[in-house]
């Protein structure tokens, strides 16, 4: 199966769930897009390793794991989302050391975040972007927010699996794509990614 690389298009805040987000990557050469619930601590790391003027006076678990990396020469070249499974993505970090490669299982959210500190391009593969990508218009952006720092933010250290999700059993897989599309328009990408894995488990 051939890799897709994807960028980060951004962040936004839930709207209905404490301590959740929505991470958005989209494909480099399309439209689809790949919205991924993670929890507020992983949205606060990612978002501070993208916005270069914030340093957190402390270093964060990923900036440890970035500084104790270089310090014993391991690089890390590249994120792939390479499952799904009942809503939750898994991921791989593809690392290596004096020529040796190896492929370390993680958390989606921790992968992202340390693929933006080690600058490492992040792929999936094309069943799963046709599984849960969303079609998103050329002129819609999703802005990262600027005051995503520790006094902002509450901590927490949910999974993403463990993010509570909306119920959406008692509607017909019509009304979900009619919910799903209209969950875009509004850019409520946090609400989209949970119809998308209620159909996904339908399919």
């Amino acid at each position: 199966m051939s890799l897709i690389k994807l960028t980060i298009k951004g962040i936004s805040y839930s709207q209905t769930q404490s301590g959740a987000y929505a991470l958005v990557l989209s494909e480099m050469e399309g439209t689809r897009t790949l919205p991924i619930i993670i929890g507020a601590f992983e949205a606060q790391s990612i978002a501070i390793a993208l916005e270069k003027e914030i340093r957190p006076p402390r270093p964060l678990t990923h900036d440890l794991f970035k500084t104790f990396a270089d310090r014993f020469a391991i690089m890390v070249n590249q994120v792939i989302i390479h499952k799904l499974v009942d809503g939750v993505f898994y991921s791989s970090l593809i690392c290596e050391r004096d020529g040796v490669e190896e492929v370390i299982d993680t958390r989606t959210s921790d992968a992202i975040a340390l693929a933006v500190r080690f600058q490492a391009p992040i792929y999936t593969y094309e069943n799963i972007l046709d599984k849960a990508g969303i079609y998103l218009k050329m002129d819609e952006e999703l802005i990262i927010e600027e005051d995503l720092d520790s006094d902002e933010i509450e901590f927490s250290l949910e999974e993403e699996e463990e993010v509570e999700k909306g119920s959406y059993a008692h509607l017909s897989l019509q009304e979900l794509h009619e919910q799903l599309n209209e969950a875009v328009a509004n850019e409520d990408y946090e609400m989209a990614a949970k119809i998308r894995d209620e159909i996904s488990k339908r399919s």
